[in-house]
């Protein structure tokens, strides 16, 4: 996979200050207050406009490789040859070309969109297309509830964009003892996660041990993406859906909610306790 980034150094930045008149105590003062960068960003595949995601413009490749890879426009890495950042005064443009054969099948099932904060099935035009098949894991990997506390404990020092801001998902990957090693974080929980994945792909992590992460609740669509990445196990500090408990269970991963510092919820592939 080859990677060119031409974007300018604004891509960079994910906050702006703005100054602000605060109440607290029954006493206003003036501030200064920091904010998440919202940015509309499209991608395009050779050429064709195929989805406008709301991003934070951070990790863009990172994104670009994630969201290719979890909607199936692409199979593997190697099919994203090259991708273009441009910036212009409306948001941020990633010019990505994918090989023959992919551009060929994305045209046949492309669907139109405009992601708000990435909803990841906003626009599909049918059941069949929202509701996709997924080839099952092959086995399930032995979490421990050492490791889960390990990474629970561990997460929000490694979240300085929502330590900043308040108003950001992150997604983390993390080792069999709970060790996090690679973080993500955007507006949108699917963002994150597709930023994770791609920074995962690239990084050439081995995701048959160890486990994601995420500090939102666990929808289907984070299943599904978490799945087709080849991730056995998804932890969230919040609540999964049924129908992301169900996809797991069909799947083969292992799902965990409500994880949280001394408590956590297993809904598949139970492990074995304190191991």
């Amino acid at each position: 996979m080859v990677i060119i980034n031409k974007g300018t150094s604004s891509t960079n930045s994910a906050t702006i200050t703005r100054e602000v008149v605060r109440w607290q105590n029954d006493q206003l003062s003036h501030a200064s207050d920091t904010l998440i960068e919202e940015v509309p960003i499209a991608l395009v595949y050779n050429g064709i406009s195929h989805v406008v995601m709301m991003a934070s413009p951070t990790h863009l490749a990172d994104f670009a490789l994630g969201f290719s890879l979890t909607e199936n426009i692409i199979q593997s890495e190697s099919e994203l040859r090259d991708l273009d950042i441009v910036e212009n005064d409306k948001g941020i443009e990633l010019h990505i070309q994918i090989s023959p054969r992919r551009l060929s099948e994305l045209k046949t099932h492309r669907r139109n969109l405009t992601g708000r904060t990435g909803c990841g099935l906003c626009g599909s035009e049918s059941l069949e297309q929202a509701i996709r098949p997924l080839k099952p894991l092959k086995s399930a990997y032995q979490l421990t509830d050492h490791a889960i506390q390990n990474a629970v404990h561990q997460l929000e020092k490694h979240q300085p964009l929502q330590a900043q801001t308040g108003a950001c998902h992150g997604a983390a990957w993390c080792s069999a003892q709970g060790d996090i090693q690679l973080v993500r974080e955007d507006i949108g929980r699917h963002n994150a996660l597709d930023k994770l994945i791609g920074a995962i792909k690239q990084s050439a992590v081995n995701t048959d041990s160890g486990f994601t992460l995420v500090s939102s609740r666990a929808s289907y669509e984070m299943v599904h993406k978490a799945v087709t990445a080849g991730i056995h196990s998804l932890v969230s500090v919040s609540a999964p859906t049924s129908l992301a408990v169900k996809l797991a269970e069909d799947a083969n991963l292992s799902l965990i909610g409500f994880a949280r510092p001394q408590r956590h919820v297993c809904y598949t592939n139970r492990f074995s306790e304190n191991t």
